[in-house]
């Protein structure tokens, strides 16, 4: 089982450089980031963890320039995000940013994809809230029809592209590996059989209830078998989960790193190097 890692970079926590040093040193498999573009003061959605909203929301990196810098300084560490909120984006100018880190990191990114919690912020993204998931799953496939071989159409209706000439294309084509994240249910699962390679279920808890659904509606979409991906995410690790994530066919898991300094980021660290 790979062993990967996430974290709410800030401008108060570990540099991305100095952390993807780290993790690609000590043997661990990848980096994802989340993505906020602001938090607006006056929210009425609850946090959906409960309470108060962590300070570290209002104030994440960008995940994709975070993440080119950890791409130039290491050559086997994985690169993702977790989440991108594809709706808050024009897919035209994400899908060559996308692409273009995929290319320089030599096929190392993967693409987490999110529908949001947070209306006010999607609102000011001009976001119709109930459509959202419609709105992704147009501009995933106006993104996919950018990085196919030749030019190619999308039509949807909420997003479309004319056949166009755009690269760079993703290193290895046809798309980066794309995993969607959220709630188990028939809509989430129609997406990932419909765009991406697999699930990224935030703290992976009810897995073993909701893995027949998941593969029944992938293998109905005429998916291979063998191809579906689930990457518990975000994951507070004990040998037991894990243990049992790997009893349920799990190649990679996603721990969560405190959104901190340097010095209580590499503690962690040292205390999940016994997972490697």
């Amino acid at each position: 089982m790979r062993i990967s890692t996430t974290i709410f970079l800030t401008d108060e926590t570990i540099a991305p450089v100095r952390l993807a040093r780290e993790l690609e040193e000590r043997g661990f498999a990848g980096l994802y980031l989340p993505e906020h573009t602001h938090i607006p003061v006056e929210r009425t959605t609850p946090y959906p963890a409960g309470g108060d909203l962590p300070r570290e929301y209002g104030r994440t990196l960008d995940p994709f320039v975070a993440l080119a810098q950890a791409a130039a300084v290491t050559t086997r560490l994985g690169l993702g995000t977790g989440v991108t909120l594809v709706t808050q984006h024009d897919p035209i100018a994400l899908a060559k940013q996308i692409a273009t880190l995929d290319l320089v990191s030599g096929g190392r990114f993967t693409l987490g994809v999110g529908f949001g919690w947070n209306r006010e912020e999607a609102a000011d993204h001009g976001v119709d809230w109930p459509a959202r998931r419609d709105l992704a799953r147009d501009r995933m496939h106006v993104m996919r029809a950018l990085w196919a071989p030749e030019p190619t159409p999308y039509k949807g209706d909420f997003a479309s592209v004319r056949p166009s000439h755009a690269h760079p294309k993703p290193f290895a084509g046809p798309a980066p590996r794309t995993l969607v994240g959220g709630a188990a249910g028939p809509v989430l699962f129609s997406h990932i059989a419909d765009y991406a390679d697999g699930w990224l279920p935030i703290g992976g808890r009810g897995l073993t209830e909701s893995l027949p659904v998941l593969r029944a509606a992938w293998e109905d979409a005429g998916r291979d078998p063998k191809a579906l991906q689930v990457v518990p995410y975000a994951v507070l690790p004990s040998p037991g989960k894990l243990a049992h994530y790997a009893e349920l066919g799990v190649e990679e898991v996603v721990l969560q790193l405190p959104p901190a300094g340097e010095g209580e980021v590499l503690r962690v660290l040292d205390e999940y190097g016994r997972y490697l």
